[in-house]
């Protein structure tokens, strides 16, 4: 197999360098590729980007969200296999290889790293981690569908799963868009236990309340629309 690591960035001057050493440091097994975008940063991430070695470096003329700037790293992915990474040190890299033994030892499209299989998982912000309960349970009652993580930002699928797929989302709706259309093209999507530390609001966390409000009218909107 081939890989792609996809990560899009936004003011992430903190992480962003010691994420990718990371992310080098797995043994994927097969070739792999790292495509970081950065989405308009206006503290130094651009920069630090720039002086690392072994990547596939873009950039946003001005900031548009985590939608838009997947999209255009989907269409740049050359792997047989793509993977979502966010750039802020919440997740693990090294947990991507249960997803991707996952991905080829069982008979699935698409497989999920979800927070709430981890045993003894404590949120840091309660009303977030009910919101996300609230939404994969709506997504359970919508789609019949039973995700635990709907939210996660670890997602393995392989790239030609896209193919008929036309995302529209540019920000943090992407993921529950995703989603959506996955199970409305009839993929299978499993789910692996990750390890999850949620940081706070002063290091740099960004989704907020109207995020969640966003998923919401997307999964009611993707129910019974393109």
């Amino acid at each position: 197999m081939n890989f792609s690591i996809v990560i899009p960035v936004f003011n992430e001057e903190k992480t962003i360098k010691e994420l990718i050493r990371l992310v080098k440091r797995v043994k994927y097994p097969g070739t792999n590729e790292i495509i970081v975008i950065d989405d308009g940063s206006t503290d130094n991430t651009a920069r630090i980007l720039k002086s690392i070695k072994g990547i596939s470096f873009f950039k946003n003329r001005k900031n548009r969200g985590k939608g838009y700037t997947l999209r255009r790293a989907f269409k740049k992915a050359k792997g047989e296999v793509v993977i979502i990474q966010d750039a802020d040190l919440e997740y693990n890299p090294k947990d991507q290889l249960s997803l991707i033994s996952k991905l080829k030892t069982d008979s699935v499209d698409v497989v999920y790293g979800s927070r709430f299989l981890k045993k003894h998982h404590r949120p840091r912000y309660t009303l977030f981690y009910l919101g996300n309960i609230f939404l994969s349970f709506l997504t359970k009652i919508l789609y019949s569908r039973n995700i635990t993580d709907m939210e996660t930002c670890y997602k393995v699928f392989r790239k030609n799963n896209l193919k008929g797929i036309v995302l529209k989302e540019d920000r943090f709706g992407f993921e529950p868009e995703i989603t959506c259309k996955f199970i409305k093209k009839g993929f299978k999507i499993a789910e692996v236990a990750i390890s999850y530390k949620s940081r706070s609001y002063n290091e740099g966390k960004k989704i907020g309340a109207k995020d969640g409000l966003r998923a919401l009218y997307v999964l009611l909107k993707y129910r019974f629309a393109d």
